[in-house]
């Protein structure tokens, strides 16, 4: 038995020791470790909540943001409850267009469509922001509207034909516009302010919109510096979820008639007397 041993190497250890060490490898955690392990988890899960709130405002701030939708002026596009998700950069890459949905800033300027009472205490202020944050509950002074017409767009209500026109074509708002509801009851006539929007709700016998603000400071338009982001999906209740499109009616050639060229034709205003003086100073020196 030695011989073999010492043939096939150095002498195998005791079966007792092959079992002790099998014993000590497979051996529970002392219960002690157990409470550890969940303590520091525990430990943790601040640090965790803290770091998602952090994410949460920097997609907020920069990216998308959830809006709650407080109230009638936009049925029957967007019902009251509603949840939607606003872009925030899609203005980075484009204009702002006519049709769009966009949500934008009231404070200092549009009196709210509905009140909120003022939180309590720094705790009901704090979950307030929380819930403003993520579309739980909506922001008093933020306003949800139709993009009709941009800076330099000649908007008027209405035609012979009872249409709101923009440069002088009629849209056709019939796809959006709450059932019943006239495109307006109001009279304006209006060339929209350079940097300036004219948004109308789609719910326009209770939308307090433009028209109600036209012996404001722009008329009754928007400044674009207002304008959070475009809103561009449905996203609560899911059985409503679905993307918000810019209606046909705005794709029409004829829209872009002033309002899309207004800075090429003031260029060319502008360069054709300098041509002129340019041509009539050298004439003179020859």
């Amino acid at each position: 038995m030695t011989s073999e041993s010492q043939e096939h190497g150095a002498a195998r250890r005791p079966v007792e020791d092959e079992v002790d060490v099998v014993a000590e490898e497979t051996q529970k955690p002392a219960k002690g470790e157990k409470k550890e392990k969940k303590g520091s988890f525990w430990k943790e899960l601040p640090v965790l909540v803290v770091v998602a709130l952090v994410l949460a405002l920097i997609i907020k701030t920069f990216v998308v943001q959830a809006f709650y939708i407080p109230s009638e002026s936009m049925e029957n596009t967007l019902l009251k409850n509603d949840r939607v998700l606003v872009n925030k950069l899609v203005y980075h890459t484009r204009d702002i267009e006519r049709g769009d949905v966009v949500v934008f800033s009231g404070v200092d300027s549009w009196d709210g469509e509905f009140e909120m009472e003022e939180p309590s205490n720094p705790v009901a202020a704090f979950f307030r922001w929380v819930g403003t944050a993520f579309g739980i509950v909506p922001g008093e002074r933020d306003y949800i509207k139709r993009v009709i017409g941009v800076g330099g767009d000649h908007v008027k209500c209405c035609d012979s034909k009872n249409r709101i026109t923009v440069n002088g074509t009629p849209i056709d708002e019939e796809s959006y516009l709450y059932p019943g509801n006239v495109p307006s009851d109001k009279f304006f006539d209006i060339t929209v302010p350079e940097g300036r929007l004219w948004v109308m709700g789609d719910h326009r016998s209770v939308s307090l919109d433009s028209r109600s603000h036209t012996g404001d400071p722009g008329g009754g338009s928007i400044p674009v510096s207002q304008v959070i982001g475009r809103a561009f999906v449905i996203v609560w209740p899911f059985n409503r979820a679905s993307s918000i499109d810019i209606p046909d009616t705005f794709s029409q050639p004829a829209l872009q008639a002033l309002g899309g060229s207004v800075p090429l034709v003031a260029g060319f205003g502008l360069a054709v007397p300098l041509v002129l003086v340019r041509r009539r100073w050298r004439g003179k020196r020859r």
